[in-house]
């Protein structure tokens, strides 16, 4: 086992009054495994996403990682947010290692790491550009190797597709999936696209509507080792879909 929510619940104070976001998350994520979070609207995942990522405390309950509470930022864990972030004015190389920058591992090894990465995914011929001279999935991929850069152990992805259109969006995912699987991550996907969740998770958390209960964790045993796009073409996938859309539509 790998990462521990246990219990967890998040109460907002607001001039109104308290808000409550989540109420007893309880699941754990195995080593290597690939959960996605769903549920409607205002349910609390991304408030879930960033209590795992140690950006916002609980109001009760724990997220433990390897049995140690999680009450900050930590190294073992990276953050994909829904938009690229790269800096326009930094060349790609500058953008992937700018986690190292902060860190104050911009040595040697972990730049031999980072070319190996853009190398491996298609990008090193691009270090000295520009965001703004490569395509939306080729930024999205030098999002997540500057993600993968500093070696985290967790991966979460706050709608990272979100900003692309269909036809990339599907390009993109496949592509983002196949770097995690093959560099043996544990990742955490938030997302409002079903069939999303269903092409590549191992396994889908459902969230109820405010304040955020898990209502249900479905396995998809028959989805493992496939890849998204060979998902999409199996024959349980409209099963799980439409499992997966009554259960949203019943949180409503």
């Amino acid at each position: 086992m790998i990462v521990e929510i246990d219990g967890v619940r998040k109460i907002y104070q607001t001039p109104e009054g308290e808000i409550g976001a989540l109420e007893d998350i309880t699941f754990s994520i195995e080593e290597g495994e690939f959960i996605s979070i769903v549920g409607p609207s205002g349910c609390g995942k991304t408030t879930l996403l960033n209590i795992i990522a140690g950006l916002e405390t609980p109001s009760g309950g724990a997220v433990r990682v390897d049995g140690t509470a999680i009450h900050g930022p930590n190294a073992r864990i990276g953050y994909m947010p829904q938009k690229d972030q790269l800096f326009p004015w930094r060349t790609i190389w500058d953008n992937v290692t700018l986690g190292l920058e902060i860190q104050g591992k911009k040595d040697a090894e972990h730049r031999a790491r980072v070319q190996e990465l853009l190398m491996r995914y298609g990008l090193r011929q691009f270090a000295g550009c520009v965001p703004s001279q490569l395509s939306g999935g080729m930024r999205q991929r030098c999002a997540l190797i500057r993600t993968l850069a500093t070696s985290p152990r967790i991966l979460l992805l706050d709608e990272p597709f979100s900003a692309l259109d269909y036809q990339t969006r599907l390009s993109v995912a496949e592509d983002i999936h196949g770097i995690i699987k093959k560099e043996g991550k544990t990742a955490v996907l938030v997302t409002h696209d079903i069939a999303e969740a269903v092409s590549m998770s191992d396994r889908v958390a459902v969230l109820s509507a405010r304040p955020g209960r898990l209502k249900r964790l479905i396995d998809q045993p028959e989805m493992r080792g496939l890849t998204p796009m060979e998902r999409r073409d199996h024959p349980q996938f409209q099963r799980y879909f439409n499992l997966l859309w009554k259960e949203i539509d019943r949180c409503a």
